[in-house]
């Protein structure tokens, strides 16, 4: 990473400025912005999010945003209201109320100034989403938007859900979020009222998980937000960034196919992290790519951005299985449209003798089963990877064991992919309810097996998510499976692996009970989108090493811990999977302040009992300066019957290490064909 500090242009910074809402509320920002900018107007750049801007994220704003601003951009950095420094209470994701006061802050910073009126939107995650949500509402100010680490639909590809089962992640993201509202704004920006502002949100924000449980299909409240709905709504021009590593590969991919006005894509190796900061890397000159795009739609020079190829992805090399990587092999190719002409679907059969079969290649017909042990999925690595911990899948031999494997022939020379394999399956099942995961792996001539991709289906979703069906136990099914977009090169020699699994604990929540599923070889396959290599275009694509503005100051008083450790006690059959996420404590000059992060997760099943499935996210959240300590303290748990989602929480707030808030919660959620 090179450091720049000289610009273009000189930056001037605000550390707060209130906007003004329509019902007396007032949005906290954070703005750097060229010198001179009164006198001069320049486009400016949103990002807005509720991960508070005066701390726990500064040190990732410091290096965007005063970057962005010494090239030229009025950057704004927003608190959502009800989060960091801004009034009010945040009681969900992307409400009605989140995305009109977004369209008020575009109207408030056209207005200013030292901004021309041309603004464009950037945000990793949260703010990529809103992003997308507020160009669907066609806001006049609103000229461009980055988005990135993002969806499209909120139902079938976030945290919740997938393929209609639900994600460990759901578990885990609220009870990050449940922490993160539990804090309170900074006296030295807001004064006195800091505490009834803490109070209000201790008091208002809500067990968001209790909501999102009791939404188990794809109703209204997953369709307000996902601008699948209809993508006609988002007419500016869009550049969408994901990696492999991430979560949010797959709406890329849709946004590039789906979206009508000018787009690009840019997906690299990185897990869930701007890529600039990218890991597993390499990192690449981000920042330096937003300038073209923003330098192109929000001032009108030509930089060549358009010139790029629509879909710019890393193809990644063959790597031995780990759990985290600090680069991944490999190199950048370029699509000109997707879905892409030049690539190719090749066909494998589902072989009897547990084979991967060419279509032309005669199969053997059989009834093969599977009834796959509640503990299958503990090497599976994270939905999303954040690369905070070891969180990547480990080696597949590790959960084939449970499962139905059918394996290749050595390839006799090298195949590469772009785009999302296909599972097509004859089944049937033993119970109404049952899930299916299937696991794409690239087995060495060792036997170490990499995941490459993989998918989820709740089979009552075959048809709808809308309106799921029961199953008739014995009666053969036809599905489709869908696994995740991925670009991956299998050399020659190796093979390609396919598991079929009944359960994928803990990235996926098990079913109610355990269910013996049937396959029907011959008539199942698994079809693959080969990408023959090019590289004369190839060669082309060529992106900068990475650069950023100078990172805060920031003293460690206290090491933490990243960690993913697997148990299993033998005495008593508990299979456990732990994340440790412990940033420790630090202090940050800047602002006078100490601060301390610290998440724990904790995932376990007893035995094969598919009820004994328990899930527990706690978190410790501080911040002191000179006498004022405040502390709060947030517990999860999530556990399951043949018949209901089980949800009890609780929350804890300390003031000079005396509690002075809490809370507790319990609440039964029927399970719907989950």
């Amino acid at each position: 990473m090179q450091i720049r500090s000289e610009f273009p242009h000189e930056v001037e910074h605000t550390e707060n400025v209130f906007i003004p809402m329509s019902d007396g509320t007032r949005l906290a920002a954070r703005i750097w912005r060229p010198a001179g900018a009164e006198r001069a107007p320049v486009p400016a750049i949103l990002e807005y999010i509720p991960y508070r801007k005066r701390d726990i994220k500064r040190g990732r704003d410091e290096q965007i945003h005063p970057y962005l601003a010494g090239h030229g951009y009025a950057c704004v950095r927003v608190d959502l209201r009800g989060s960091g420094d801004s009034d009010g209470v945040l009681e969900d994701e992307y409400l009605e109320q989140e995305l009109a006061d977004g369209e008020e802050v575009l109207r408030w910073i056209a207005t200013q100034s030292w901004c021309d009126g041309n603004i464009g939107m950037v945000g990793i995650s949260w703010g990529g989403f809103n992003g997308l949500q507020i160009a669907a509402r066609r806001p006049p100010e609103l000229k461009a938007v980055v988005t990135i680490c993002s969806t499209d639909d909120r139902y079938a590809d976030d945290v919740h859900y997938m393929g209609g089962c639900v994600l460990g992640d759901h578990l885990s993201w609220s009870g990050v979020m449940f922490g993160f509202n539990s804090l309170p704004p900074d006296p030295e920006i807001v004064g006195d009222r800091w505490r009834d502002m803490w109070f209000d949100r201790l008091e208002g924000s809500g067990l968001w998980l209790d909501t999102w449980l009791r939404h188990q299909h794809r109703d209204e409240f997953w369709q307000h937000g996902s601008i699948c709905e209809d993508y006609d709504d988002v007419q500016i021009p869009v550049m969408a960034v994901s990696g492999w590593a991430d979560g949010y590969t797959n709406a890329v991919f849709r946004m590039m196919e789906n979206l009508p006005g000018p787009r690009q894509a840019l997906v690299g190796p990185w897990s869930h992290k701007y890529p600039h900061l990218g890991i597993p890397g390499p990192a690449i000159g981000f920042l330096q790519e937003m300038l073209r795009w923003w330098d192109h739609w929000l001032k009108g020079e030509e930089t060549g951005i358009m010139d790029e190829p629509m879909l710019r992805v890393y193809m990644q090399d063959s790597v031995a299985p780990t759990t985290y990587y600090d680069e991944r092999p490999g190199r950048w190719v370029g699509e000109p449209s997707w879905p892409s002409p030049n690539i190719e679907t090749r066909t494998y059969r589902l072989g009897g003798r547990w084979r991967l079969a060419d279509p032309d290649e005669e199969v053997l017909e059989r009834e093969l089963t599977v009834q796959s042990p509640a503990s299958l999925g503990l090497f599976a690595g994270k939905w999303c990877s954040y690369s905070a911990t070891p969180d990547l899948p480990h080696d597949q031999r590790e959960e084939d064991g449970g499962a139905l494997v059918f394996e290749s022939p050595p390839l006799e020379e090298p195949v590469e992919i772009l785009g999302s394999p296909v599972v097509e399956l004859e089944v049937s099942a033993s119970r109404p309810v049952a899930q299916v995961a299937v696991r794409l792996s690239d087995t060495a001539p060792d036997d170490q097996a990499t995941r490459v991709t993989y998918g989820l289906l709740n089979l009552t979703h075959r048809n709808s998510s809308e309106h799921p069906e029961p199953l008739e136990p014995g009666q053969t099914y036809r599905v489709r499976v869908e696994m995740n977009d991925i670009a991956h090169s299998f050399p020659a020699g190796h093979r390609l692996r396919l598991a079929v699994s009944t359960s994928y604990w803990p990235l996926s929540w098990l079913p109610p009970q355990s269910t013996r599923l049937t396959v029907h070889t011959g008539e199942s396959a698994l079809h693959i989108p080969v990408r023959p290599a090019r590289p004369t275009e190839d060669e082309r694509i060529v992106l900068p090493p990475p650069e950023a503005s100078p990172p805060m100051t920031a003293e460690v008083l206290e090491t933490g811990e990243h960690n993913w450790l697997v148990t299993r006690d033998l005495a008593t059959d508990r299979a456990t999977l732990e994340v440790v996420n412990d940033s420790g404590r630090r202090y940050i000059e800047d602002i006078d302040m100490v601060l301390e992060q610290r998440t724990w997760e904790s995932y376990s099943t007893q035995a094969n009992d598919f009820s004994s499935a328990r899930g527990q996210v706690t978190t410790i959240l501080g911040m002191e300066r000179d006498g004022w300590k405040v502390r709060t303290i947030t517990r999860t748990l999530l556990e399951s019957d043949l018949t209901h989602f089980k949800l009890t929480a609780e929350l804890d707030a300390y003031e000079d290490d005396r509690r002075v808030f809490s809370d507790n919660w319990y609440e039964e959620i029927p399970r719907d064909l989950v």
